[in-house]
């Protein structure tokens, strides 16, 4: 028999969507493709809205070089900010679920100081004569990198799942967790003593984080993994209300706990991983955008919330690569400041949000 908790907690994972869900689900779609749009039209060169429309339905623009910026620059950017927005705000739902810790991410339990680590150790540790950085890598090396990212970000969570096994407190978790990113980082540090100075200024740009440096040829690489990887998201997400419920409770449904918890670490590594791969460690949204969503929704169940969170991290990321450009002019914010200033005040609201709530109901 299920505790009150439980009774309280399934009829949010079984009842069907109301129309305002409905209603706020295509204004989050609407808004992902005028943000989309802007990205393409706004930067240091401002493109009519139009015409940007005319030039991605293959029409012939007012100017040749419009078509020129948005093909070979702001299009691939667009794409990135779209799919790294969408991944980390994914990863960040898992981990949170996974942890039952609402400060669980990527990047608050060493994920992405993982996938860091991974990169730190192709780009920091190659030899002279191989190209620097993203930009001048080839099709392979993209692979290589993608996967060393992955292996370093899951294998800093699969540290975590063990330790999680032995420690019950979800804080004191959450230390062992900003721990482990601090071994991560210090071993990165160590590298970084041995490194040239081109590699070590090309990781420190690296480290800002960009949507910026991503190519047509390294997106042919990074789209199908996160599509991949976020189709396996969608196909745990009744996996994911079980274990919102409780082990047991999944256990009683004939769900495979540690096949669940291997799947879920499989697609939030490589969410995470190859992410930060191509773009650099993107601190932030993957924390706040899960919280934002189950604010707007009022729900836990994850059939609603992987396609909010898709989207919505798709647009807050568009959001933060606008105003990274537009912000000052004649210089590009780095990204990572931008994202911690748009998620600090998400995080924020919610806390206070629940806070009131609970003040309200007692």
């Amino acid at each position: 028999m299920l505790s009150k908790k439980y009774k309280f907690k399934l009829p949010l994972l079984t009842q069907k969507a109301p129309v305002y869900k409905t209603i706020i689900f295509l204004i989050i779609l609407v808004s992902l493709i005028l943000a989309f749009l802007l990205d393409l039209a706004l930067g240091s060169v401002d493109i009519p809205l139009n015409e940007v429309v005319k030039i991605l339905l293959g029409q012939e623009a007012e100017k040749l070089t419009w078509t020129h910026i948005i093909f070979k620059f702001r299009l691939p950017k667009a794409l990135t900010a779209t799919l790294a927005g969408a991944a980390l705000g994914v990863s960040g739902l898992q981990m949170q679920t996974l942890f039952k810790n609402p400060l669980a991410g990527p990047f608050v339990l060493g994920i992405s100081s993982g996938a860091s680590l991974g990169v730190a150790l192709v780009v920091l540790t190659a030899s002279a004569t191989t190209p620097t950085l993203l930009a001048d890598l080839g099709i392979i090396s993209d692979f290589g990198l993608v996967i060393a990212a992955s292996l370093g970000a899951a294998s800093v969570l699969g540290m975590m799942l063990v330790v999680s096994r032995r420690v019950q407190d979800t804080m004191m978790l959450l230390i062992l967790g900003l721990l482990f990113g601090y071994a991560t980082s210090a071993i990165v540090s160590i590298l970084l003593q041995f490194s040239s100075k081109e590699r070590i200024q090309s990781y420190i740009m690296w480290t800002f984080g960009s949507f910026a440096g991503v190519t047509w040829k390294q997106l042919v690489v990074l789209i199908p993994v996160i599509l991949l990887s976020l189709f396996l998201a969608v196909l745990q997400s009744k996996s994911l209300n079980a274990l919102l419920l409780g082990e047991s409770y999944a256990r009683s449904l004939g769900l495979t706990v540690q096949k669940t918890r291997f799947s879920i670490i499989t697609s939030a590594s490589i969410l995470a991983g190859a992410i930060t791969a191509f773009c650099g460690p993107i601190a932030f949204l993957g924390v706040a955008i899960p919280h934002l969503c189950r604010s707007l929704f009022n729900t836990s169940d994850h059939r609603i919330l992987i396609p909010s969170v898709t989207m919505m991290g798709a647009i807050l990321a568009l959001l933060a690569d606008l105003f990274s450009q537009l912000a000052v002019s004649q210089m590009v914010l780095p990204l990572n400041a931008v994202t911690a200033l748009i998620g600090t005040p998400v995080v924020t609201w919610v806390i206070l949000r629940r806070n009131s709530q609970k003040s309200f109901s007692s």
